[in-house]
């Protein structure tokens, strides 16, 4: 399961913005290793740099020099929406001298195909295929004078997830969609300002954290200091995965700090579904908080039986069959020394459709494993997400298609619990109206279709040929 992207600003006129984004990149760098991006703003002019790959492959010396000014935004993709190629890498630049401005955005609009229909109709052309260009050409489009009213305007129109920071040459924005899908944060540096998708990001910089931005606030940040455009009350939908799986432990939301969270969940995990066994094993990494939780809850001691391959990932080397064979044994390694003729707790953040953690059940039991009990720290996950989490359609969905004793017998362990709904808002520890847990339940914030395509508007665009351009001016 992947969460779609990182996003990061700041505006100060006493840090090299650029290099102060980079490594804020670094510290989101989980959120999405598609592509990275930087552009900065110096009071008249935007400048940007984009790249396929990870930050560290992005960016040199060289490319960050010339991003000079006291504003800038910065963006980690994995994408949901349009195909990931150098074309829809963010930060994303629209508009022309007179008016310009660009984005960088975390979530997933469902509504993005009609706006892009509509906004060809009206003459603008587009460079890419994703749901952030519609977003940044929708702002460009809506009337106003001046930034916020046009982003105000505009986002009444969004159907979706969206964490934005947004750049012009004067000025930084802060957006979060009004059910707050998408965490997003404000710090202050130096005299200066930053806003980031986790507290993490501001940790790593040395910013101090000041507050959430609000679901459906709207911040601007300029010459002038920090204007709060609030929002208005309404249905909360926090992805529950951001405690579960995407943010980093590390980080705090609303006040919860994610490592504790999940502790919290194994914990509860033991209460629900305690076995009889010698050892716990968390998956690493995501579950390793969860795995100590449920050891001492249960008072199973912990063990790290699998190491993880920290360094496995995308690489432009392509693996032969043989390698390609090995599957998850590339991103997990087992150690037989202390699984031998041992009853194993298992511990994992969720089970989507059901590849991984059959291998890894075998790689445990080929390891020497006797038993092998599996524990979920996510509920049965029967429906797709259209809010920026690249899942599975429902049909490919496991818990969609088997009972929990299908399931377990399908990824051959010798049992299997999940933790219940009300088991893990007890461990987040806010009431259950917060959270978005449509992917659980079906209850989606707002209707959406039912099967959607990550390359919808590629498709739609096929039909358009001609109105992209290298450029995105009306």
């Amino acid at each position: 399961m992947h969460e779609s992207c990182g996003v990061f600003g700041v505006y100060s006129h006493n840090e090299d913005v650029a290099r102060l984004t980079f490594f804020a990149l670094f510290a989101l760098q989980h959120r999405g290793q598609e592509s990275a991006g930087i552009a900065t703003a110096d009071g008249k002019q935007i400048r940007v740099y984009t790249g396929m790959g990870r930050v560290a492959n992005v960016f040199t010396e060289d490319t960050l020099r010339p991003l000079t000014g006291h504003i800038a935004i910065g963006h980690n993709r994995y994408s949901t929406t349009g195909s990931s190629r150098a074309v829809n890498a963010q930060p994303i630049i629209v508009g022309n001298d007179g008016s310009i401005m660009g984005i960088a955005h975390n979530g997933n609009i469902v509504n993005a195909a009609h706006l892009y229909e509509e906004l060809v109709a009206l003459g603008y052309k587009f460079r890419g295929s994703s749901d952030s260009e519609v977003i940044a050409n929708l702002i460009l489009s809506s009337p106003g004078n001046n930034w916020v009213e046009k982003i105000k305007h505009a986002i009444r129109r969004l159907q979706g997830a969206y964490s934005l920071v947004i750049i012009t040459p004067e000025g930084l924005y802060a957006v979060r969609d009004p059910f707050g899908v998408r965490p997003l944060c404000l710090g202050t540096i130096d005299h200066g300002w930053v806003v980031a998708s986790e507290t993490c990001a501001l940790d790593h910089i040395g910013a101090n954290f000041v507050r959430e931005v609000a679901p459906g606030e709207v911040i601007a940040i300029n010459e002038n200091g920090v204007t709060s455009y609030p929002g208005e009350p309404g249905r909360r939908g926090l992805c529950i995965f951001e405690y579960i799986y995407f943010a980093r432990p590390d980080s705090v939301i609303n006040g919860r700090l994610l490592y504790s969270a999940r502790q919290a969940m194994g914990a509860g995990l033991a209460r629900e579904h305690f076995v009889d066994a010698d050892l716990v094993i968390g998956v690493p990494d995501s579950a390793t908080a969860a795995g100590t939780g449920y050891a001492q809850e249960s008072g199973i001691p912990v063990a790290e039986g699998l190491i993880k391959n920290r360094y496995v990932g995308r690489t432009f080397i392509e693996p032969d069959q043989h390698i390609r064979d090995l599957g998850v044994k590339l991103k997990f390694n087992p150690m037989p020394q202390m699984l031998k003729g041992e009853r194993l707790v298992v511990v994992d953040d969720s089970i989507v459709r059901g590849t991984t953690t059959p291998s890894v059940i075998k790689i445990l039991r080929k390891a020497g494993a006797k038993e092998i009990h599996m524990r979920i720290c996510a509920p049965p996950i029967k429906y797709p997400c259209f809010f920026g989490v690249d899942m599975a359609t429902r049909g490919e969905l496991i818990a969609a298609r088997k009972s929990i004793p299908e399931i377990c017998e399908y990824i051959g362990a010798d049992t299997l619990g999940y933790l219940s709904i009300g088991g893990l808002i007890k461990a987040v520890g806010l009431p259950k109206d917060n959270f978005c847990l449509a992917c659980f339940t079906g209850d989606y914030p707002i209707p959406v279709q039912l099967e959607m395509d990550k390359l919808a508007l590629e498709t739609i665009a096929a039909g358009h040929k001609g109105e992209f351009c290298n450029g995105n001016e009306k």
